[in-house]
């Protein structure tokens, strides 16, 4: 390491940016082409608050992705010249998880003319996977514009909510996209008879349940629902992939259905009520909502947020006794139904307990397996105070993403931005099995995202005796409220935290003693085990109560729709 370098980099884990800045700049005087370098410099110039650090930080970037994409045998005057080439080449990159790297090919294809939908919409899914949200969300929109139809427009609205002030934003957008594409004239009055002496109907929609990330959350619902009380219907693009569930549950294919003709299927069906598993992410029915087949509908599992349609009576929630008042952020009503948001049923391959690891290893080991989306610059800016007031601490960052060269250097220049050397992280791609479950046993201490927080990695991580401290806000968002059920649901409430200098201070706490974290390691697989997140009988038997008063306030309402209100 030459001596400027190491000056360099000694100035910035310091915060002496002023002194780092003229070192940079004069390696990236002697050699332009050294991606690195401008790394470097971008750097010092973000912990220097200048705003053109962020076009040193794409440049480098992209250098660094088109020496890559040299090694990797792709032509790189083609891809200048040649769209067609670039959208092949990006196509490739991007299945093999090279994100970053696909992106500036895509990127290539968009200046060389091609501004269709489609590429713009696989450029804008490459810097979303990046964390990129804000260049994502630009590209979304153009993308929305150049194709205007609802499926296109929802890249848009979900990706809103990884951005600033994610959940307002993402309130406008649905609700735009909704009086866009699903402003439908009122339905037909439904036939639905009353509930007295026969078992509710009720409907869920996704595009699937058992292949899907929705099945360790809906699992214990429908393997606990009681066949003597309800009567249960499954919505699915394919129903030949969703044959595993008990066998009095009936599964229906809608994926090759408009939707009015799925619509008119689940009407025939006479569900009384109609649950969305799926959201705004892609694969979504709504549209199927929208004509409102159900007198009752519900939106949950997949979604924490609002579908931004008037059509959908409630979306369910965990009941505390601190729900927030989440005014304007929801066109729904909000129908809190138990302790927590859902079940969730542990992975079959999880391995036995094991100790904090730091035991062992002699140091702090923090990790988060979170969406590189979810990372925000406040989130990093905080999780960087804790690395540093930790000496010998690392920080493990695991998704499928990480394994792309450019998005692990990115990731390290912004983390030198807030002071901590590139060498304190430690990046990890995607593994499965025994594999995956062996990666919570390296982490002391979960560090989960915000404002917009993990949710399968939470309970996965909690389910394998890991502690995950979160950050719910005061008052909490929509996404730090669903993190405060989760351990408040295993019984860890300490793990809870309010505000940044909070979080800091509850994380160096934490990791002072690692006798103390051990013990607290202790209770969280117990917690997780015996709490109401693992009792999936106890939940279905809340959520079916639940839909039952549901629908006899549609009834007592005369047939007429209870929009917006909250139980």
């Amino acid at each position: 390491m030459t001596s400027s370098l190491q000056a360099g980099l000694e100035a910035l884990t310091e915060g002496r940016a002023q002194d780092a800045i003229p070192l940079f700049k004069a390696m990236v005087a002697a050699n332009p082409r050294d991606h690195d370098a401008r790394y470097w410099l971008a750097s010092a110039m973000m912990q220097g608050g200048d705003p053109e650090g962020a076009r040193v930080l794409d440049d480098a970037r992209t250098m660094h992705a088109l020496s890559l994409a040299r090694t990797m045998d792709a032509d790189l005057q083609r891809l200048r010249t040649d769209p067609d080439y670039a959208i092949h080449i990006g196509g490739v990159l991007y299945g093999r998880g090279f994100v970053a790297i696909a992106s500036v090919a895509w990127g290539m294809a968009l200046s060389a003319g091609r501004m269709d939908a489609g590429t713009l919409s696989n450029y804008a899914l490459a810097l979303q996977h990046q964390g990129r949200v804000e260049d994502a969300s630009d590209a979304y929109r153009a993308a929305a514009e150049v194709q205007p139809i609802a499926t296109m427009h929802q890249f848009l609205v979900y990706a809103q909510l990884f951005c600033e002030d994610g959940e307002a934003r993402h309130f406008a957008e649905a609700r735009a996209w909704a009086e866009r594409y699903l402003n439908v004239a009122p339905p037909a009055p439904h036939a639905n008879g009353p509930r007295a002496g026969r078992k509710l109907r009720i409907g869920y929609v996704a595009p699937n349940f058992a292949k899907s990330q929705l099945r360790q959350f809906i699992a214990p619902v429908f393997e606990n629902h009681d066949p003597e009380a309800v009567e249960v219907v499954l919505y699915t693009a394919d129903g030949a992939a969703d044959t595993t569930w008990p066998s009095w549950i009936e599964v229906k294919a809608i994926g090759q259905l408009s939707d009015a003709d799925a619509a008119a299927m689940i009407r025939e069906d006479g569900i009384d009520i109609l649950n969305d598993c799926w959201g705004h992410t892609a694969g979504s029915r709504l549209g199927v909502f929208a004509l409102k087949p159900a007198p009752v509908q519900t939106a949950w599992i997949n979604f924490a947020q609002t579908t931004g349609l008037s059509q959908i009576d409630y979306v369910l929630h965990a009941r505390t006794d601190r729900t927030p008042n989440f005014d304007g952020l929801f066109s729904e009503g909000i129908w809190p139904v138990a302790e927590v948001f859902t079940p969730f049923q542990a992975g079959a391959e999880r391995l036995p307990p094991a100790p904090t690891p730091a035991k062992e290893t002699g140091r702090i080991t923090f990790g988060s397996f979170n969406h590189p989306a979810k990372l925000s610059w406040e989130a990093a800016a905080v999780w960087a105070t804790v690395l540093r007031n930790r000496p010998g601490s690392q920080l493990v960052l695991k998704y499928r993403y990480y394994a792309d060269p450019v998005l692990q250097r990115a990731t390290q220049a912004l983390f030198l931005a807030h002071g901590v050397a590139p060498d304190r992280l430690v990046f990890s791609a995607h593994s499965a099995g025994a594999d995956y479950y062996r990666a919570f046993q390296a982490v002391d201490l979960m560090l989960d995202c915000f404002p917009c927080p993990g949710s399968t990695t939470t309970l996965e991580a909690l389910s394998n005796g890991v502690p995950v401290l979160a950050m719910c806000g005061d008052p909490p968002n929509v996404g730090g409220f669903y993190a405060r059920t989760l351990l408040e649901g295993v019984g860890l409430p300490e793990l809870v935290t309010n505000d940044h200098q909070d979080f800091v201070d509850r994380a160096l706490a934490l990791t002072e003693d690692v006798e103390a974290l051990d013990a607290l390691r202790a209770r969280v697989r117990p917690g997780f085990d015996d709490g109401p997140i693992s009792d999936g009988a106890g939940f279905t038997r809340r959520l079916e109560a639940a839909f039952g008063e549901m629908f006899d306030r549609w009834e007592a309402a005369g047939g007429k729709s209870p929009v917006g209100q909250v139980a």
